[in-house]
């Protein structure tokens, strides 16, 4: 398995290269180092003010190679920027001039108390309904289910969270529409209506997903074993089927370990929470190429982790995959 890892990490190098190099062309090539400048300063900005914003990001040197007499031909923009961030060093914020090492940590955990409870609850949820709908199959319960499930897939998001926000929290007055904060157990009631609208946007395609892998299982061989044999449909369920469906679910959960950690985009913004997605939706708003630049790299390597972290847990959950 070591060599395995080794091979993957490996791999992964190149690709985490062209994605830096293709959000370097965006964010610092299609537009130039000098109208950023002036985008943050304003134009009336000096060009003293402007060359001193472009000596503080590094951006007054080329953009890919130094081929200036005596300078290292390494030492350019794109160059920097990699070395920097292979340390971590993500550099500040174009419009705030903030560390972005900062920036993130304050809004990892504000993303991290929404994401991580609505994608359990909705993990929960999906898995417990699916396995329902397989015990009661070709009813009529599994039918309406089904339409449900199809029904919830077809909202958009924006749908979910205008009904959330307008009904329920500004109709009922049930919970905030807006705000943030960490004040221990009053946290709960900021947080409580955009978990339940994140659990409730990925719900149908994550039952219609796992009904048919549990539905495949079912039809196996060992589970008409297991029926012969006498075992209850509980058992059969809980034990038999949802074991050999793992692999599904395994996928499902790795593949959204980067948003877990990154946080959802549009519930964090609507309903103002300062986690690490409403710091990306302002960045975009707001020309912040440094933020946008420094997400995507974070992102990436979240998701070539969650790569990585799927094929040893494929391993562990079944004996017949070797890892080599």
């Amino acid at each position: 398995m070591f060599n395995y890892l080794i091979r993957r990490l490996l791999y992964a190098i190149p690709i985490l290269l062209g994605v830096m190099l293709i959000s370097f062309v965006l964010s610092f090539v299609v537009q130039s180092p000098e109208s950023r400048a002036r985008m943050q300063l304003g134009q009336r900005a000096t060009p003293k003010s402007v060359e001193a914003w472009l000596h503080q990001r590094g951006l007054d040197k080329p953009r890919f190679l130094n081929t200036a007499k005596d300078a290292p031909l390494l030492d350019s923009q794109f160059f920097n920027h990699l070395g920097k961030l292979v340390t971590f060093e993500l550099g500040v914020s174009d419009v705030s001039g903030r560390d972005l090492k900062e920036v993130f940590r304050e809004g990892a955990l504000p993303s991290l108390l929404i994401t991580l409870p609505a994608f359990f609850v909705g993990l929960a949820l999906a898995v417990s309904l699916a396995l329902y709908q397989v015990f009661v199959r070709h009813s009529l319960a599994d039918s309406l289910g089904s339409i449900l499930a199809v029904a919830l897939m077809s909202v958009p998001a924006m749908v979910y969270i205008i009904f959330g926000q307008a009904v329920i929290a500004l109709a009922f007055n049930y919970f905030p529409a807006f705000g943030f904060d960490l004040s221990g157990w009053g946290t709960a009631k900021f947080i409580l209506l955009p978990v339940a609208l994140m659990a409730v946007m990925g719900l149908g395609g994550d039952v219609r997903l796992f009904r048919a892998i549990f539905l495949e299982e079912i039809a196996q061989d060992y589970v008409r074993t297991a029926q012969a044999k006498g075992v209850s449909n509980a058992r059969l369920l809980f034990v038999h089927v949802l074991k050999n469906g793992m692999i599904a679910l395994i996928t499902l959960i790795v593949a959204q370990l980067p948003l877990l950690v990154m946080g959802s985009l549009l519930v964090e913004n609507f309903f103002g929470i300062p986690g690490l997605g409403n710091t990306l939706v302002l960045a975009i708003r707001q020309g912040d190429h440094a933020t946008v630049f420094a997400s995507v790299y974070l992102g990436a390597i979240l998701y070539l982790a969650g790569l990585i972290l799927t094929d040893i847990c494929y391993a562990l959950v079944d004996p017949r995959i070797r890892l080599s």
